[in-house]
């Protein structure tokens, strides 16, 4: 017997939690439980051929909003060339429609509801032992022998520190991104997440914390992604956390955690001020600064707690910041979502994150839908396309200033041009807006650009706004060098011939591994050196030394 777990990640450096958490509460059955993991971006038939030739008995998917139309066509395709394979899926994109599921999938056998350790575990004894019936292990739903669908009751929620560690053989993820979990549930209730569903949050031992974490630092992981909802909502526990990782730190390890800002206390934030650059980032889910919209999502929010403590943290200069905003939320139209967008850019986080709301089925937002007027793709990711306030007119606007956010805010290839080009607009919203609208009449939108291409396009945008003042080319020049030692030089930096000298001295005595540029100013040349054996741990940034003249 062989049963196969099927994780369909988002991208290649992803792991996936939960197939590794079930496969660690099956390690008795040894190699009859095996993991197969793939991403979207494969073909669905390499996939399908992939599975074919493992031959599973039983093959289990973990199914989420990114990847449920591919499981789909893998639920379909897989019983014509394995017709006796028995197919399971479990994850929250199928725990709250479990029927529904069923009925539109028909050859799949079974769903795994909620929580999967002890189902998955439960499952695969009956499947290897062939201990007990389907109609006695709880937390599934499935069609019996009678092709009825049967649902049983509720399996129990686990005790977190019943869990074996999940991952065994760490070397195969020194080029992932690994996903840990010190706790589940939320104590928010916030109307657009599964998260709320589950009313009490659990914890993991921190003793036992303590002992996992300790294997990725000893196996130097480059990530590990705290999955937790709100880390920060246990004040002594994060405190305990953060000294530990502190005192433990091996200068490779990065942890991510997502927190609410709020909650931050001041011994918290004295513990991140010593921190080394790097050693942890903050994701902090804001969504919207309009008082309304926050009561209307069911969340408490002090922003300008908020605004305080990502200053404070920005200040320093040793943390990343990820600050999220959702376009399409109940209260919000495109004024308010403007002023929202203005409000978290001037906290200058390091990335900011325009996301669109997602239905999800199960939560509060999905059963409010027609109350708020909201219209979303029937099929996932569920994304929003219009409510009551906001239209799709509107929301095809935000994607295009969603992209220009990513290209020339998140990406920090654009830092000195975009604070120089800011500095003639009351708002930065209204910036991205006009960039955005720019790509789409010029025909350069939903393109794959170089990043010199990008470039170019935004000078060709300052030009044609009469914008041709030179402190322009050499921000970009600036930005350029920053990132990296060209190997050609941009048609718009400044000339060196004038320097020629001075830049060969600077070249024996610094070596190749820098570039020193030069910057025509009022009161005569600066030469700037950047130095790319030393970089910026939070963007990457060479280091910049300004040289005498």
């Amino acid at each position: 017997m062989k049963i196969l777990l099927a994780a369909v990640n988002a991208k290649y450096i992803h792991s996936n939690l939960a197939v590794y958490s079930l496969k660690a509460v099956t390690r008795r059955f040894g190699e009859q439980i095996e993991i197969g993991e793939y991403t979207i971006n494969q073909q669905m038939d390499e996939i399908l051929s992939d599975i074919y030739r493992k031959q599973p008995d039983v093959v289990a998917f973990s199914c989420y909003i990114w990847n449920a139309r591919m499981i789909g066509e893998l639920l379909e395709e897989l019983p014509k060339v394995l017709p006796q394979v028995k197919l399971w899926v479990g994850g929250p994109e199928v725990s709250y429609d479990a029927k529904e599921f069923l009925l539109k999938y028909p050859k799949t056998t079974g769903v795994m509801r909620g929580e999967g350790e002890k189902i998955f575990e439960n499952l695969c004894a009956y499947y290897i032992e062939e201990k007990g019936s389907l109609s006695g292990i709880r937390g599934i739903t499935f069609w019996d022998e009678q092709g009825v669908i049967f649902e049983n009751p509720a399996e129990d929620l686990v005790n977190m520190d019943s869990l074996p560690f999940a991952y065994e053989e760490l070397d195969r993820f020194k080029h992932k991104i690994i996903y840990y979990e010190s706790s589940r549930g939320c104590p928010f209730r916030c109307s657009y997440c599964l998260s709320s569903i589950d009313k009490s949050v659990r914890y993991r031992s921190l003793d036992l914390v303590k002992k996992e974490l300790s294997c990725f630092l000893d196996a130097q992981i480059p990530q590990v992604k705290f999955v937790d909802r709100t880390f920060n909502c246990h004040p002594s526990r994060t405190k305990e956390l953060w000294q530990w990782m502190i005192d433990h730190d091996n200068g490779i390890t990065n942890f991510h955690f997502e927190v609410a800002a709020d909650l931050i206390t001041e011994e918290e934030l004295a513990l991140m001020s010593r921190m080394r650059p790097g050693l942890i980032q903050l994701e902090i889910g804001v969504q919207s600064t309009n008082p309304d919209t926050v009561r209307k999502i069911d969340r408490t929010m002090d922003i300008q707690k908020v605004a305080d403590v990502v200053a404070k943290v920005k200040s320093f200069g040793n943390i990343h910041q990820h600050l999220d905003l959702i376009a399409g939320l109940p209260e919000e139209d495109l004024e308010s979502f403007k002023r929202s967008f203005d409000d978290v850019f001037r906290m200058e986080p390091e990335q900011l994150q325009l996301g669109f709301l997602k239905v999800l089925k199960g939560a509060k937002m999905h059963q409010k839908a027609l109350e708020y007027g909201i219209s979303y793709h029937t099929q996932p990711v569920y994304e929003v396309l219009a409510t009551r306030w906001i239209s799709y007119t509107e929301i095809l606007l935000l994607k295009g200033v969603e992209e220009m956010v990513e290209v020339y805010y998140n990406s920090h290839q654009f830092e000195r041009t975009i604070q120089e080009l800011l500095k003639r607009y009351e708002s930065p919203f209204d910036f991205f807006h006009e960039l955005a609208l720019y790509y789409e009449g010029k025909g350069y939108a939903k393109i794959s650009h170089s990043r010199m291409a990008r470039y170019d396009i935004l000078r060709e945008f300052l030009q044609d706004k009469g914008w041709k003042e030179n402190i322009f080319d050499q921000c970009m020049v600036y930005d350029l060098y920053a990132r990296e030692n060209l190997k050609s030089r941009p048609v718009f930096a400044a000339e060196l011939s004038p320097y020629k000298e001075q830049l060969k001295q600077y070249t024996r005595e610094y070596g190749r591994q820098v570039h020193v540029e030069v910057f025509e100013q009022e009161d005569g040349p600066v030469f700037v050196m950047f130095d790319y054996r030393r970089r910026n741990p939070l963007t990457n940034e060479a280091y910049v030394e300004k040289l005498r003249g």
